[in-house]
């Protein structure tokens, strides 16, 4: 008997348990669903919250903060995009010799340096010793177009850095294949110039996958900015949500890594769109 009611007992304490979870979690799913309401309801009138730090709407702060973000990412794609592309292409062309390996080496070598280490290098050679570079990011209130992009130069090379052997080895990699490739064999042989060549026909259809990866990397430059703006003193989206996360400001963080989100699917959506324009067999393919 009593272990009948030892059993009997036990039943009802883990029966008793079960309803617990149950009771709770049924409580708290019409709160979490009504605040989650809340919140995306007010994004398309811009409002993203309150912030628990500043005592103030998250967009007076957020929106600011993405424009900062987005100049000094132009800065580096300006610089990076290029670059990278004319160094893939040249290393293409050029494969297995000096200018390749050059090229490939130094471009895998730059993207394994992290940015607060070359950012910490090109502040001491540039700002501390040479002293031809501000250190901080931010430029004087007012300042104009040029003095600007002095103050961003800096900040956007750890960047140019790390993209650089990426975007250098896809651009490379296309480059190969466009030039094994079967059409343009056949334009060779019609008799059209090297620089006819390439320019109509590798570099068309090379950049292709390059224009993809280069609109992902626009994701990596504003939700990665955290060291490099932290590093440099920038009001940017970066260091914005990194303060975000150790103040536990929870609207601010949610509504920042939102708009990162946003950021990277519109880019995304901006190369899907221009794919087709250079390649009209995606098209083709897309109308079947």
């Amino acid at each position: 008997m009593g272990r009948y009611l030892a059993q009997r007992a036990g039943m009802a304490g883990l029966t008793l348990f079960l309803l617990s979870i149950i009771v709770f979690v049924a409580g708290q799913v019409k709160p979490l669903l009504v605040q989650y309401w809340d919140w995306i309801s007010g994004i398309p009138r811009g409002d993203l919250g309150f912030s628990y730090q500043y005592r103030a709407p998250v967009s007076s702060f957020l929106f600011p903060a993405l424009g900062q973000s987005l100049k000094l990412a132009a800065v580096a794609f300006v610089i990076v995009v290029p670059l990278s592309i004319l160094g893939g292409v040249v290393a293409a062309l050029y494969r297995g010799r000096t200018a390749d390996r050059v090229i490939s080496t130094t471009g895998f070598s730059l993207s394994t340096v992290p940015e607060f280490v070359s950012g910490i290098v090109l502040i001491v050679v540039f700002a501390v010793q040479l002293q031809v570079l501000p250190v901080s990011a931010a430029a004087p209130p007012g300042s104009g177009l040029f003095t600007q992009l002095r103050y961003l130069l800096l900040p956007a090379i750890p960047l140019v850095f790390v993209l650089f052997g990426y975007i250098a080895r896809m651009a490379r990699a296309s480059t190969v294949e466009a030039l094994e490739s079967d059409y343009v064999r056949t334009a060779a042989l019609k008799g059209l110039p090297q620089r006819v060549v390439i320019f109509r026909h590798v570099l068309r259809n090379s950049m292709l996958p390059t224009i993809t990866v280069v609109a992902t990397q626009m994701g990596y430059l504003i939700g990665g900015l955290v060291v490099t703006e932290t590093l440099f003193n920038y009001p940017g989206l970066g260091r914005l949500i990194y303060d975000a996360g150790n103040q536990k400001d929870f609207p601010m963080l949610e509504a920042g890594v939102l708009v990162i989100g946003a950021v990277y699917l519109t880019a995304t959506l901006l190369a899907d769109m221009i794919t087709p324009l250079l390649n009209p067999r995606v098209r083709l393919q897309g109308a079947e």
